[in-house]
């Protein structure tokens, strides 16, 4: 869009004293003409910024200039609040809210109050993923191997990676990069990553793809479910699953369908609702949670 193309032109121009109108062109991918006309356009907006032929020439601002944020409305302004102040409650620090202030020329008027959208992405491994997304992050900026002891279903492993991204998803965080076990790229849950730590290693970055972050990627599905619920459990259905995932019968009980994820969670879902349902389909996976419960039956039993 327009409008984040100024932006990253004016962002670009506050850090660099000099930049030509080729690179700009070439780093936004349009024409220099669209250039020349995003730089009459900011100048008509009253930033001071002035151009020099020839040799050793090029585009500038002003020194000592800071961004007007009349640039932005007001509700764009609140928009970049709301995300900077997302990353903020990672890990408790105002570093993101301290950014926020100097695109606001130091002025507090929008961190005060008036924020219609508040994102929290902390959670209950707050004090555990902290460091690990700093610890993530240095090594990402700094081009560093990323070594952690990983476990997964298959059970515990050493792994050193090149770090590329770290990734929000379906309220948890993954790191994706180049596993040197695997010789591939891979995404990581920073929740099961243990001891996590660079190494002296650099690394040559790669052209490296984009993760496949679809619902299909992250939730394979698979397996389709049949369970009927109490009523009083259609609130946990709606949250989860949605208001279209079951159908109330006669008897007021409601009769659960869809796709789920893998055998381990869903039998540990189900207990989760104890005797307020009962899964029906698929008969193999209902015949072990059977043998389960009977399991956990016998180590209640004990003579008083």
């Amino acid at each position: 869009m327009k409008i984040e193309r100024l932006i990253g032109i004016l962002s670009i121009l506050l850090q660099k004293d000099n930049v030509t109108a080729p690179y700009l062109a070439e780093h936004f991918e349009v024409t220099r003409r669209t250039i020349n006309r995003d730089i009459e356009e900011l100048c008509r907006a009253g930033i001071p910024i002035y151009t020099k032929q020839g040799q050793g020439g090029g585009i500038s601002i002003l020194d000592n200039y800071k961004m007007d944020r009349t640039l932005l409305t007001n509700g764009e302004m609140q928009d970049i609040l709301a995300g900077l102040r997302s990353l903020d409650s990672i890990n408790g620090t105002n570093r993101y809210g301290q950014l926020m202030e100097k695109l606001s020329l130091g002025s507090s008027d929008f961190m005060k109050g008036n924020q219609s959208v508040l994102i929290d992405l902390s959670s209950w491994y707050k004090n555990s993923l902290a460091p690990k997304i700093e610890i993530i992050r240095d090594a990402i900026d700094n081009g560093r191997e990323l070594e952690f002891l990983y476990f997964s279903p298959k059970g515990e492993e050493n792994r050193t990676i090149e770090p590329y991204y770290l990734i929000f998803r379906w309220s948890s965080w993954y790191v994706w990069g180049w596993c040197r076990t695997r010789e591939d790229y891979r995404l990581f849950k920073l929740n099961r990553m243990e001891k996590v730590h660079t190494n002296k290693n650099g690394f040559k970055k790669r052209e490296v793809p984009m993760p496949d972050l679809s619902n299909e990627r992250i939730f394979p599905g698979g397996i389709q479910v049949k369970a009927i619920f109490e009523p009083e459990c259609k609130w946990r259905l709606v949250e989860e699953f949605g208001i279209e995932s079951f159908k109330v019968q006669k008897d007021g009980k409601l009769l659960f369908q869809a796709d789920y994820t893998n055998k381990e969670n869903l039998i540990s879902w189900i207990i989760s609702f104890q005797d307020k349902a009962e899964l029906l389909e698929p008969k193999e996976i209902r015949e072990e949670l059977k043998r389960n419960i009977d399991n956990m039956r016998k180590k209640y039993i004990t003579d008083m």
